[in-house]
């Protein structure tokens, strides 16, 4: 039995996702479509910082859903299709896991962490 549990908000650090970007072309795909729908380089924040602004809610949320599931599609990559019996995560981990669960498009999950993010930077 496969069960997926993803982090949730303050488990970023600045060079996330650089290894995989470089080493899977499915993972490559996930963080050229953040970037793409975000219309921003969330990749080279990642992967270059700086610490303060990868720290910001509206990108850290899409920067941790975008590795994580650039983590998950660079597994698939390796070991085939996935079905895990469950999968959950922690408040933001949330949206990776309904990404995970085929509940929720990626690029829709990526512009609605970046909306929850300025939503709560905002209140």
């Amino acid at each position: 039995m496969l069960a997926l549990l993803f982090p949730g908000q303050a488990s970023q650090s600045v060079g996330m996702g650089r290894d995989v970007f470089e080493s899977s072309r499915a993972a490559r795909e996930i963080f050229e479509a953040a970037d793409d729908v975000l219309q921003m380089s969330l990749s080279k924040i990642c992967f270059e910082g700086p610490e303060e602004e990868l720290r910001r809610t509206e990108i850290q949320q899409p920067a941790i859903l975008t590795t994580s599931i650039a983590l998950l599609r660079a597994l698939e990559e390796q070991v085939g299709p996935l079905s895990p019996a469950y999968v959950g995560g922690h408040s933001l981990g949330e949206y990776s896991a309904m990404v995970a669960a085929d509940a929720l498009d990626f690029e829709d999950a990526v512009r609605t962490v970046n909306l929850r993010g300025r939503l709560m930077h905002e209140a």
